[in-house]
């Protein structure tokens, strides 16, 4: 009678009728009152999402930018603070419920925003927030919260270790280790990088790991039939990031020596090695064969998505933690060849022989291989393909990475929000 009674009281606070309550079982009743408590405690745990720079421009900017307003579609009240890489204070209003905070920055070191703004405002507000969901690695973010005095919970998102800037480690390294201690849970966006980050040796009790998760790509019929015609008769290999060293574009480049001429290798994005790569194409001959398309617009990439036969991913090193364009690829049934990348998470995401095929780095003749082997046995082609959806829809929609994340907010308040102080009074 009396666990009755309290669940009337929980079904009345919820809209639900006694008589609804008397046809439960007590397991059901049980059920419902988790479900609900989950929806409650979610309604009034503020977050703020701290790190990186606006306006969006890398993955780790995009995956908080996401969080945030997948958060605000389930009524939970997410801001943002970050520095402004235009320099000035900027408060943007994503909706009702939701704030960016963009903090006057006074320089860029080690592609990291100097903002002293970003401790006093993080001082400043803190202590509204429930949790501070920490993205890293962004040495200002840590110096921020270091110095907030914040003393709630804090949840560290560790999109990857430090790998290139070793001087920048070298500083930053007590900071890093004094926040991977503050923080309560830490989150890697796969399980292969949490448990290979020797940051995180230590602290593996307390690491978990959610995907990145995306709105799967939707090409535009007629844009894509446009792409095809241009390229007419051609087998497409595309392949989409900044013209950089750990991008491994030299060997995707090589891979093209080892390709057939009905094949054309289209890498869109701009960046300090493009004179270097249109060289490298120019000695081999390769200019029918490996075209340099420069900044590929926003409104035009599902094209190339969507023409393409197969994509690439000829990363390198361990920078390349996770590679978000190959999920987007996958999102349209595109096979995925991309690298064995030691204690990366990108052979993970990629699944050997399921979505594409993995193949040791720095060898662009496995990598032609590997692209010849998918493309011209049909029944292998079609398998990945239905591969690569099958893994997209299982493990890197949007709509489960805002369902974990909630999941990990509630673990990590499950010991402050419980039924005896969220439930009304009387």
């Amino acid at each position: 009678m009396h666990v009755d009674s309290q669940f009337s009281h929980l079904f009345s606070y919820f809209g639900r009728s006694h008589s609804e309550l008397s046809l439960l079982s007590l397991q059901e009743k049980n059920l419902f009152y988790r479900k609900k408590l989950s929806t409650f405690a979610a309604d009034f745990m503020k977050i703020l999402q701290l790190g990186k720079f606006y306006p969006i421009q890398g993955g780790v900017e995009k995956v908080m930018y996401d969080l945030l307003t997948g958060l605000a579609a389930e009524g939970v009240q997410c801001d943002m603070l970050c520095a402004n890489e235009d320099k000035g204070y900027l408060e943007i209003e994503v909706s009702p419920i939701n704030k960016v905070f963009c903090c006057k920055t006074l320089l860029k070191k080690y592609a990291t925003m100097i903002s002293p703004q970003m401790v006093t405002m993080l001082r400043q507000i803190a202590p509204e927030y429930d949790i501070i969901h920490v993205h890293h690695p962004d040495p200002m973010a840590a110096l921020a919260l270091r110095l907030s005095g914040y003393q709630g919970k804090v949840v560290l998102h560790w999109h990857s270790d430090i790998v290139k800037q070793k001087k920048l480690l070298w500083l930053y390294m007590p900071l890093q280790d004094w926040l991977v201690r503050r923080a309560d849970l830490i989150v890697g966006t796969t399980p292969v990088y949490i448990a290979s980050s020797p940051h995180l040796a230590d602290v593996q009790d307390k690491c978990t790991f959610l995907p990145i998760g995306i709105d799967a790509v939707k090409p535009e019929p007629e844009k894509v039939a446009e792409l095809k015609r241009r390229y007419e008769g051609k087998n497409i290999v595309f392949s989409l990031g900044r013209l950089v060293h750990y991008k491994g574009y030299r060997y995707l480049i090589d891979a093209a020596r080892y390709l057939t001429d009905d094949y054309v290798v289209l890498i869109g994005g701009s960046g300090a090695l493009h004179d270097e790569l249109q060289q490298q194409i120019d000695n081999y001959g390769l200019g029918r064969r490996v075209k340099l398309l420069g900044r590929v617009a926003d409104e035009d990439l599902p094209a190339y998505y969507g023409a393409c036969d197969v994509y690439c991913l000829s990363s390198t090193m361990k920078t390349e933690a996770f590679a978000i364009v190959q999920i987007e690829a996958m999102s349209c049934g595109k096979p995925v060849v991309s690298c064995n990348i030691e204690g990366s998470g990108v052979p993970w995401v990629n699944k050997d022989d399921y979505s594409g095929l993995v193949v040791e780095t720095e060898n662009g003749e496995a990598l032609a291989s590997a692209i010849r082997r998918i493309v011209e046995d049909k029944s292998l082609y079609y398998t990945y393909s239905a591969g690569a959806r099958s893994r997209f829809i299982e493990y890197f929609k949007k709509k489960l990475m805002i369902e974990r994340c909630l999941s990990i907010y509630e673990q990590v308040l499950q010991t402050t929000i419980h039924a005896g102080n969220v439930l009304p009074n009387g």
